[in-house]
């Protein structure tokens, strides 16, 4: 089967690429870029010049090319392909410059604002030929890996469970977010579990709360109980303001199935109450957290192998994120194939690219067009 997206052969000279967004998290992903062997910095892209040429002298680099555009610096400078940092609501916009300008990109989670800006950004990224992937760092992590490969000896599993409790004081744009733990951190156990799982959501039914003691606006708490297409339960639980006693920033996670349990705290090895068989030892080095990204990045534009994060693979847990708030919300279970078809109706309303939107009703169904079953005409 061809490659879905273009490739760029190795010629044995580093992948060149700008980062776009110098805050922090632009500031550790330049300094992951720096330590790559298989990246070359060529330009950091920020609507304030100011941050990005302080970022770019943050690394000894004060002469490195900087811009507010993303298409024109990369194009300035020859990049090969764009990594965006930028906040949530720059995702769409830089994202689809980028691959209108024929470059791949990688993005941080989530994929969008919306699911529904998520579906117009996997067509467009079908319609120029180029790879999208969304960096969901937490998968990249050997113990996860190991995790997995455990609870192949449990037979069919019924419960996935994680637990995630922490208490961090973020200041800023955290503490005044309607839905705190489900927006900001959630998704990455969201996306865990269906790592962990082989399995995609069905159904959901969520609670939100936010303790008295909470130093959050919107809700720092909250339960979800997922339906996965395996038949599997996944549950999670969580706080943002509960001090002491608190768990990895993986989370904690029981894996029961039938035959035993896995159990990993999110920082050490995991354990398992049935002995590994031999096919299920061993634990494979995909790196870790954003260096693992990145890995997994260039090696997909160089191969046409499939990441993990590839747009289509990852709206479902964008999709996971948003039914848990609309069933907090409403107080029912949420059907995700129904929220789906909803935020498909709302990319075809939204999408002002013509061949954009020639994509998206090309599609059959939406769960058929993410799973690569509906190719566009």
């Amino acid at each position: 089967m061809s490659t879905p997206f273009a490739t760029i052969p190795d010629d044995g000279t580093p992948l060149r690429v700008v980062v776009v967004g110098a805050g922090g998290m632009g500031r550790a992903w330049l300094r992951t870029v720096e330590e790559s062997p298989s990246v070359e910095l060529v330009g950091i892209v920020d609507l304030d010049l100011t941050a990005a040429a302080e970022a770019a002298a943050s690394l000894d680099r004060p002469d490195l090319p900087v811009g507010a555009g993303t298409a024109q610096l990369a194009s300035d400078v020859g990049a090969q392909a764009v990594i965006n940092v930028t906040v949530p609501a720059a995702h769409h916009p830089v994202t689809t410059e980028a691959l209108a300008a024929g470059l791949p990109v990688l993005g941080e989670k989530p994929v969008a604002s919306t699911v529904a800006q998520g579906l117009s950004l996997a067509a467009a990224a079908e319609l120029h030929g180029q790879l999208f992937m969304v960096s969901q760092s937490r998968r990249y992590n050997r113990h996860l890996f190991s995790a997995k490969r455990m609870s192949s000896c449990l037979g069919s599993v019924g419960t996935v469970s994680a637990e995630f409790f922490k208490a961090p004081h973020f200041g800023g744009f955290r503490d005044a977010m309607d839905h705190p733990l489900l927006l900001d951190m959630a998704i990455h156990q969201f996306d865990m579990a269906r790592f962990l799982l082989d399995a995609d959501p069905v159904s959901v039914f969520c609670e939100e709360y936010n303790p008295s003691w909470s130093w959050y606006r919107g809700d720092a708490g909250s339960t979800a109980i997922f339906e996965m297409t395996g038949g599997e339960r996944f549950v999670f639980t969580g706080s943002w303001c509960s001090p002491g006693q608190e768990t990895s920033w993986n989370a904690s996670w029981r894996i029961s199935g039938e035959h035993g349990t896995v159990l990993w705290d999110g920082d050490n090895e995991p354990v398992s109450s049935v002995p590994a068989t031999s096919d299920a030892v061993g634990s494979e080095d995909r790196g870790q957290e954003i260096a693992g990204s990145l890995r997994d990045f260039v090696s997909a534009v160089r191969t046409g192998s499939t990441p993990m994060g590839r747009v289509h693979r990852n709206i479902m847990s964008l999709a996971m994120v948003e039914a848990a708030i609309l069933s907090a919300s409403t107080g029912a279970r949420v059907s995700v194939d129904s929220l789906l078809e909803d935020s498909y109706q709302q990319a075809i309303l939204a999408e002002r690219d013509p061949a954009v939107l020639e994509v998206l009703k090309s599609w059959t169904s939406v769960r058929s067009a993410l799973a690569g079953e509906s190719v566009a005409l």
